[in-house]
């Protein structure tokens, strides 16, 4: 005999075609972050509006894959599905260079803390619609957000919020306060894919020598939060023979996985949660997103909690891990522009940064290569090309393959004298002169 919850969904089941049918012009929808992107709603979306029947919709989202990039952004659909972007990506810059050629201005962007998009969404944006992947229902009406929860439970929450999931049973059923009941559905669709899948990013020998140096940095004992790309995947890597670490991280990497595999991480010294890691949103390979389904060390919970740096601090040494573009000889940094345009954004970076030096002996890191383009440019500069997006206030460990530097109680003399140290050495001569000339001190 059929459940209630069971009749529910069969209630609520419908083709792709007719749950975007209930999306109105002039809707304001919010989707995941990647892995949680919807491929057949967003395709019968894109279909819709191309046949004219829906216009004037905002799409709002972090890091968007290729997914969506080739239906609802398709650049012949730009004056019927706008992107609103808190997170830019390898979609958003695409659509830059198109539009460009067109003389259109780029991609817009809502600048914020990754902690505070759930109110940016419900309060101030006021999205109607939430579209999102969702794991198979279980046996209590539930689904799990599982590898994206992060702004969408709150959405999902939002009194009156139309919405529509897209139920694959390749999605993990993760743990934690990340279920959407399906009483509070609008409709569901079912859809057998593969989720985005996240390669590891190609690591150099100056990634290994970061990756090195920051490990050193940390103790066993310590709680980890790290962020994406070939650093931080070479921080995990030199992290094999510490013990009784814990994860307490925006997103949950194949790295941070194998060191929960390799019993490096056990939870066993946190002060909240203790034995479970702790996550918003995961993208990686097929691997890691197994080893997250219905794993009962594994939890995941909304942003707004997961990057609170009060949340944060609350874990004893918690350190942070994370990369930038451009340091100033003041110690800030832009970690989100590139060449005059938007690269990516502040994300969860400024919000761990906070939490980890809040911390009771936590240390937050910031790490970049000495140089970009090839040796050609030095990432340490004496002014930012673009925004500040961890202050100079904030800012605590710097780390390039030349070593590291603790700018915390330093002057901004020492700060500059320290982080020249830290740039390559064909670039340091000039720094110098320019920290002259700034008057940040005087000619030894």
């Amino acid at each position: 005999m059929a459940t209630t919850h069971q009749t529910l969904y069969r209630e609520r089941l419908r083709s792709a075609h007719e749950a975007v049918a209930l999306i109105p012009s002039g809707a304001k929808i919010a989707m995941p972050i990647a892995a949680g992107q919807p491929p057949a709603v967003l395709a019968a979306l894109a279909e819709r509006a191309r046949a004219g029947s829906v216009r004037d919709l905002r799409l709002y989202y972090l890091l968007c894959t290729g997914i969506a990039g080739t239906s609802v952004f398709d650049f012949d659909l730009r004056d019927r599905i706008i992107p609103m972007s808190y997170f830019h990506g390898g979609v958003e810059r695409a659509l830059d260079k198109r539009r460009m050629t067109e003389m259109l201005p780029a991609v817009d962007l809502v600048p914020c803390h990754f902690s505070q998009v759930p109110r940016s969404l419900v309060e101030h944006v006021g999205v109607d619609t939430l579209i999102a992947t969702v794991s198979p229902m279980d046996a209590d009406g539930n689904f799990s957000l599982g590898a994206s929860t992060d702004y969408s439970l709150a959405v999902s929450r939002k009194p009156g919020t139309r919405l529509i999931l897209e139920v694959n049973p390749n999605m993990p059923y993760v743990r934690g306060n990340c279920m959407i009941p399906v009483s509070s559905v609008a409709a569901v669709v079912e859809n057998d894919v593969s989720l985005p899948a996240l390669a590891p990013a190609p690591r150099s020998d100056v990634d290994d020598a970061i990756g090195a140096i920051i490990a050193g940095l940390v103790d066993d004992g310590d709680c980890l939060q790290m962020g994406i790309g070939a650093l931080p995947d070479a921080v995990c890597a030199g992290l094999s023979q510490h013990r009784h670490l814990s994860i307490h991280t925006e997103m949950m990497t194949s790295g941070l996985a194998a060191l929960v595999k390799a019993g490096v991480v056990d939870n066993s010294r946190k002060q909240t949660h203790v034995g479970r890691s702790i996550f918003t949103f995961a993208l990686g390979d097929k691997p890691l997103y197994d080893f997250l389904n219905n794993n009962p060390d594994i939890e995941a919970h909304p942003v707004e909690y997961v990057n609170n740096p009060f949340v944060i601090a609350q874990n004893d040494r918690a350190v942070s891990v994370n990369a930038t573009l451009q340091i100033d000889l003041n110690g800030a940094c832009n970690s989100e522009f590139v060449n005059g345009r938007q690269f990516s954004a502040s994300g969860g970076q400024v919000d761990f940064v906070r939490g980890a030096y809040a911390s009771r002996g936590g240390r937050s890191i910031i790490a970049c290569h000495a140089t970009a383009a090839k040796g050609t440019l030095s990432r340490i500069v004496p002014t930012l090309t673009g925004p500040v997006t961890t202050s100079r206030n904030d800012i605590h460990i710097v780390v390039t393959e030349y070593g590291w530097a603790n700018l915390k109680g330093k002057s901004v003399a020492e700060r500059a004298k320290a982080l020249i140290g830290l740039a390559h050495p064909d670039f340091r001569e000039e720094l110098d002169r320019s920290a002259h000339q700034a008057g940040l001190y005087a000619p030894a």
